[in-house]
């Protein structure tokens, strides 16, 4: 069974060892639905052939546990609160990359948009060698987070960092409109939304697999987190240490990172700094997608989020 992390399922005290690898429903609607998953009996899906032979593939591997998402689902801030966590733990210097470090309490964790980057990023040949694919072997061993977002949230901000941020980008998809690239077959809503249902039949069922949802990290981040930090083994964290960390992965406090180069990757650097919109951590509201999408495009998103799995929970 999977576990998932969601405001509506907390526990007072701290959570047990064996209370954390027992399923957590978002709500009782969704629990009595999951026998029957909507869509699960009628929806065939293939089985991605799993293979990674590129130079990359030691890049996806070796972790403890592998966080798989949607670009733009929140993984910047969720990468970006357990570093802190771990690099002040053992008084190390802030890093994304903390396991150079050789603590032996230090996990190394792989995040990979995985099976998406692997149907829009790259050329034929990067899909044959299966470049943007964690290994089989890798998710056979390691233990699986799946951190999701409302489909229409994370076209929107993809959408918004392809059109503003993303200097690499085809001229002719800039040229695109947000109605357009919301129907496309790459990058809109329901390639989402397929990707998202695909992931969750390949690992539901696993003991070591957990789901953890955008939506409630943002309405109760202290105790979300301390539900992900008990999966990735800290059970008790230092209190202390956890509420700097909180502190240090705030989105303003980010977005001052952000803004002054500190992250340790170019990928966590502003297209335009006088552009908010360009900002990698942008503004991560939940629903946001309202203000940028029409009448017309809320419907069709609408419509195209009934294909979501219920298991999800939106």
């Amino acid at each position: 069974m999977a576990i998932e992390v969601t405001s509506r399922s907390l526990f007072k005290g701290r959570p047990s060892k064996s209370a954390l690898y027992k399923e957590i429903q978002p709500n009782p609607s969704v629990a009595r639905r999951k026998s029957i998953p909507r869509f699960q009996s009628v929806r065939a899906v293939p089985r991605l052939m799993r293979r990674n032979f590129s130079s990359r593939a030691p890049e996806l591997s070796g972790g403890q546990a592998i966080i798989l998402s949607i670009p733009k689902s929140g993984r910047t801030w969720v990468r970006t609160f357990v570093c802190a966590y771990f690099c002040k733990r053992y008084a190390r210097e802030f890093t994304l990359e903390p396991e150079r470090y050789g603590e032996p309490g230090i996990p190394r964790l792989i995040f990979s948009h995985d099976c998406f980057e692997h149907r829009t990023k790259g050329d034929l040949w990067d899909r044959i060698r299966g470049k943007y694919l964690v290994p089989k072997k890798e998710l056979r061993r390691a233990k699986i987070v799946l951190l999701v977002r409302d489909p229409r949230d994370c076209f929107v901000s993809l959408y918004v960092q392809m059109t503003r941020r993303d200097r690499g980008a085809p001229t002719e998809f800039k040229r695109k409109t947000v109605s357009d690239l919301l129907r496309g077959k790459k990058f809109g809503v329901r390639a989402i939304i397929k990707t998202m249902n695909d992931w969750l039949d390949e690992f539901w069922g696993r003991d070591d697999f957990t789901i953890i949802r955008y939506e409630s990290l943002r309405e109760s981040p202290a105790d979300s987190f301390r539900l992900l930090l008990g999966v990735l083994g800290e059970t008790t964290p230092d209190m202390l240490t956890f509420q700097a960390a909180l502190d240090f992965s705030q989105f303003d406090n980010m977005q001052k990172l952000e803004a002054a180069g500190a992250f340790d990757s170019k990928i966590l650097r502003p297209g335009d700094a006088r552009d908010p919109e360009s900002f990698k951590v942008r503004r991560g509201k939940i629903g946001g997608y309202r203000e940028y999408l029409s009448t017309e495009d809320q419907e069709y998103a609408a419509d195209a989020l009934t294909k979501l799995d219920s298991r999800f929970g939106y």
